[in-house]
């Protein structure tokens, strides 16, 4: 495997040192990522969905979870006997967990079950206190060098 180098990116960013183990934590279990299928939408600017296939499971069998920035969606079947013999069983019936890191102020709003698809619906929310905002300039030079004197 690969070693990405983000160093140029560290010289004119601020906060973004959880992007490299991220970076490789999402190349290393790239091979795991088969099961079950997935797509993630991008709806508008600031809303996302992604759907998983998941035929076969019950909403009771079905867990969503939101920790530290990572969404996690469990499948568990409940062990039940059967007497049916196969002769090919190509419909996945086995557990699953599959991770997804959001992006800051990226919220879960919403999850639906419907004809073996588990949608879940994310939004983009940024604070008040996160938007941009205009600084004035102020033409008061007299305070900036009061300041400084005060600093010697």
């Amino acid at each position: 495997m690969a070693t990405i180098d983000l160093t140029p990116l560290y010289r004119s960013t601020v906060g973004f040192d959880r992007l490299a183990p991220m970076l490789e934590t999402a190349l290393r279990n790239d091979h795991a990522a088969a099961y079950p299928p997935y797509d993630i939408e991008v709806i508008d600017e600031n809303r996302y969905a992604i759907t998983i296939a998941v035929a076969g499971f019950e909403r009771s069998e079905l867990d969503i979870q939101v920790e530290k920035g990572v969404l996690t969606i469990r499948g568990k079947k409940e062990a039940v006997k059967s007497d049916r013999r196969y002769l090919h069983q190509g419909i996945a019936r086995r557990a699953f967990e599959r991770k997804f890191n959001l992006a800051d102020h990226v919220e879960v709003t919403d999850a639906s079950l419907n004809n073996g698809l588990l949608a879940i619906s994310l939004v983009r929310e940024i604070p008040e206190a996160m938007k941009p905002k205009s600084i004035p300039i102020s033409d008061n030079r007299t305070t900036l060098e009061h300041t400084a004197d005060e600093d010697k």
